[in-house]
């Protein structure tokens, strides 16, 4: 035994303990960024903001939130940098801030683009910590991971409507603790990643899956990674940003009613999270890609035409299946590109809040043209662009070969 893996199997214990740490940070992280979108409503009637400006509030962080993330990851493959953790969500800490207290639409769109800034620099290098602390076991690992993300994105709404609709817009100062309390963590967890970075990365690169694909089959591979990303994304910003609006005008609930729908359906993508990641290092990731994007299109097509009760149960079933599929893209992603893990998770997840935000501003232009409606009629689509996982390579057999 060497020494990078006496170190990872000294570890054992430590990484359990620090697995859990990143992924609270993430469910920290998520939580203050799904507050901007949950406060839409509020926002929507003290500005008077028209849905193009909805939209343009949530492109501004998404725009910064993806296209620094690639290059942070680029960066970090090459030099680590343990102690950016809690430096982001500095940056997040202080868009919090001037969201509860900017007194124009100008300063909205600023803290936006302050919080988008903080989550560039958190999910790269969170996403590496978690494949390093994976002892082998990557999908769960990402799972682990983006459960805390989407558990965070599925509570921000719920203490929105609890906290912030009661008292006002200067209510979400009192999310300052939250990002604290991650930057306090992330001080942690970054020392824990600045003693065992070295040791750890070597041994992952030496366990690293490998496959003898051409390259330009790896970069066909993941052009068709990036399109499901593409379809997933764009269909879930209909549901994140625009589905509180949907049910109020289709089928006149309140507010806090509406919210509590959006918490259900953030809830399912956080459940549906865990399944992916193990699920596909036990059958294959390819398999749970097939299964989790076109698996949602009778649920999306169906999800137009149904009451209330069924609009709820279809949101669900739709976040259980539809939320599997980014851990098992982005380790498949991870694996045809061995030794660039920040690169890769910079991309996907740049590239995945880059098109939430594309779809965003598109939708709020299609809502304020066509209304609210006709958004889900044409993004019901959007799943069937999963039939393009049929050009992937299947890299267990060739691995294993």
């Amino acid at each position: 035994m060497n020494a990078s893996e006496a170190a990872v199997r000294e570890g054992t214990g430590t990484v359990l303990t620090v697995l859990g740490a990143v992924s609270f940070c993430h469910f920290l992280n998520d939580l203050i960024q799904s507050l901007l979108p949950a406060i839409y409503p509020l926002l929507k009637s003290r500005y008077a903001l028209d849905f193009g400006q909805i939209g343009l509030l949530t492109l501004t962080f998404q725009v910064t939130a993806s296209l620094l993330q690639p290059l942070v990851g680029a960066y970090t493959d090459r030099r680590p940098t343990p102690h950016s953790l809690p430096i982001g969500m500095g940056f997040t800490l202080c868009g919090l801030l001037l969201l509860a207290t900017a007194s124009h639409f100008v300063l909205l769109l600023v803290a936006a683009a302050l919080i988008g800034t903080g989550s560039s620099v958190f999910h790269p290098e969170s996403s590496r910590i978690a494949r390093l602390a994976s002892g082998g076991q990557h999908g769960l690992a990402q799972s682990i991971f983006q459960v805390g993300g989407n558990a965070g994105s599925a509570t921000g709404p719920l203490l929105a409507a609890f906290v912030v609709v009661p008292f006002g817009q200067r209510a979400i100062a009192w999310f300052a603790l939250v990002a604290l309390l991650g930057i306090v963590l992330l001080r942690k967890v970054g020392d824990w990643y600045r003693r065992h970075a070295l040791a750890r990365t070597h041994a992952a690169g030496a366990h690293a899956a490998r496959h003898a694909l051409p390259r330009g089959r790896v970069l066909g591979a993941i052009a068709v990674l990036l399109l499901l990303i593409f379809s997933k994304y764009f269909y879930l910003a209909s549901l994140t940003n625009y589905f509180t609006f949907y049910l109020i005008e289709r089928f006149h609930v309140s507010v806090p009613n509406a919210q509590l729908h959006l918490f259900l359906f953030l809830g399912a993508v956080a459940l549906g999270t865990v399944v992916g990641g193990p699920v596909g290092d036990r059958i294959g990731r390819k398999y749970v890609i097939w299964i989790s994007i076109l698996g949602v299109l009778p649920f999306s097509l169906l999800l137009p035409h149904v009451d209330l009760f069924w609009t709820g149960v279809l949101s669900v079933v739709i976040g259980l299946i539809l939320s599997s599929a980014f851990s098992a893209i982005l380790v498949y992603a991870q694996e045809l590109l061995p030794g660039k893990v920040g690169m890769i998770a910079g991309l996907f997840f740049g590239f995945a809040f880059g098109m939430a935000g594309v779809a965003a501003a598109v939708l709020g232009e299609l809502a304020d043209a066509r209304g609210i409606e006709f958004v889900y009629h044409v993004c019901a689509w959007l799943p069937a662009i999963g039939l393009v996982t049929a050009f992937l390579p299947n890299l267990r057999r060739r691995a294993a070969a």
